[in-house]
């Protein structure tokens, strides 16, 4: 989850101001794909088209280095347990490769690894996935640095 520079104070959604976007709703309803995946069974993301959108929210996708840096105030990587993602994924009806490589992703901290290079290190941070509680925690100190940047902005 990214949250983008609030470059737009009017822009409608939440109560901090910013409209949230999940990458995967966007993508097909915005028709942002350049092609379609046979290995992975899947739309291929049109990176430049999405990152034409709009600024002034929240976005919750799976990669970052597609974002230029000067979008984001902070970066939260959400990290889950192989055997957890394993299950999710299984669930949503992956396909064996798709599955074996985004476990893989996880166990050896792809994206984490890909924030760090791609943003200043003080603004990534990692957020454990695992639990539903985990999730609550989450949103809660995702609230908290929203609204302390809110006051930052309006002292």
């Amino acid at each position: 989850v990214m949250e983008m520079c609030h470059r737009n104070p009017g822009t409608p959604g939440v109560e901090s101001g910013l409209k949230y976007i999940n990458v995967d709703d966007l993508a097909p309803e915005e028709q942002l794909y350049n092609g379609y995946d046979e290995e992975y069974d899947c739309p291929v993301l049109d990176e430049d088209r999405l990152a034409d959108e709009e600024c002034g929210v929240i976005v919750d996708y799976h990669g970052c280095d597609i974002f230029p840096e000067c979008w984001f105030h902070t970066v939260f990587v959400l990290r889950t347990d192989a055997n957890v993602l394993h299950e999710r994924l299984e669930t949503k009806g992956y396909n064996e490769k798709k599955l074996k490589d985004n476990i893989q992703c996880e166990i050896f901290q792809v994206l984490y690894e890909e924030a760090m290079a791609s943003y200043k290190e003080e603004v990534v941070h990692q957020l454990p996935s695992n639990k539903p509680e985990e999730l609550e925690n989450n949103v809660d100190q995702i609230w908290k640095w929203i609204e302390q940047q809110i006051k930052d902005r309006n002292s």
